[in-house]
């Protein structure tokens, strides 16, 4: 169409305000659904009605969008164009005003990592009541022990054992753990049971083999600082491999009092040395990178949920009857 079309037709009546909006969402319509007959039932109106406004934004953008015959309606390639894109951008809004009638309710996806025994003692059993409290939230989990970068890894949180290096990232403290010497009935009675730390020097010591991880175990011998070298028989990276190690009998090992508690409360393992325990309570945070006033609402109410859920205090001393 030319400038004789564009004036013959007005954009407007005098006084009204251009919904462009609506011209786009019904020439959309028309052109998916091949009629104006079709589009104007759906949108409930007369065809006539759908035909005026399509025609209206033919003026307005000084081309022609369809070509119209008796039998069929065929796009012309600015109307092509227009469908492609139209599509998109109506998508995009009807996304955006979703999210805002939300009114903040917490959506979308929020990316965990953790250790494999911390995803699945201390991660696995909350995920279904934080995907009951905000049904909108996509989990996605992680489960390595290997110390991965948030950002290189697109990860919104982290659960971290032990004193955090100096870094550009938030921690939030979520508890505390005793650490302990522990073994299986079945290897002490084959061993016997260490009565002081140098005692071990006779034991398998089942140690990690990551780089961050300390190479020795810390006493307190008469009120001084005495340290253990880990052997070097068997190393593993992972604490669920550990614990199972410890089990079936293969050595000691050094757990969190969290990460044993079942197996000690049900008499599967022993603690050993615990006179000698220096008392260290290893920390356990939920990391992340970002202001803490700016994060996403999703992320937010994740780490508000883990900051109240998770509690360690139990795990900070020994019961009686374990000793």
């Amino acid at each position: 169409m030319g400038k004789h079309a564009r004036d013959s037709l007005p954009a407007t009546a005098p006084g009204q305000e251009i919904n462009r909006f609506t011209e786009l969402q019904t020439f959309v319509q028309v052109a998916q659904l091949g009629s104006f007959s079709a589009a104007a039932r759906q949108r409930q109106v007369s065809p006539s009605a759908v035909s005026k406004i399509v025609a209206r934004l033919e003026a307005r953008l000084g081309v022609q969008l369809l070509r119209r015959s008796t039998r069929r309606l065929e796009l012309t390639e600015e109307g092509l164009q227009l469908l492609e894109q139209g599509r998109t951008l109506l998508a995009d809004w009807m996304a955006l005003e979703s999210a805002v009638t939300r009114q903040g309710q917490p959506s979308g996806v929020v990316r965990i990592n953790a250790s494999s025994s911390t995803g699945q003692r201390l991660l696995v059993p909350l995920v279904a009541e934080i995907m009951q409290a905000w049904p909108d939230l996509q989990l996605d989990l992680s489960f390595t022990d290997r110390v991965v970068d948030l950002i290189a890894e697109n990860a919104d949180i982290a659960l971290r054992w032990g004193r955090l290096p100096s870094s550009d990232m938030v921690a939030r403290l979520l508890g505390r753990t005793r650490q302990v010497i522990v073994a299986s009935p079945a290897y002490l009675a084959r061993h016997g049971r260490p009565a002081h730390p140098e005692d071990l020097l006779q034991h398998v010591r089942i140690g990690w083999n990551y780089p961050r991880a300390v190479p020795h175990w810390p006493f307190m011998v008469q009120g001084q600082k005495h340290a253990v070298a880990m052997g070097e028989a068997l190393r593993v990276n992972d604490g669920e491999a550990m614990c199972a190690l410890t089990l079936a009998g293969a050595g000691l090992a050094r757990l969190s009092l969290y990460h044993a508690w079942d197996e000690l409360q049900a008499g599967r393992l022993k603690i050993v040395l615990e006179e000698f325990n220096p008392g260290d309570l290893e920390p356990i945070h939920a990391v992340y990178v970002g202001k803490p006033g700016q994060l996403p609402a999703r992320t937010r109410a994740v780490l508000d949920f883990l900051k109240a859920r998770v509690n360690l205090a139990y795990a900070e001393t020994v019961p009686a009857e374990w000793l």
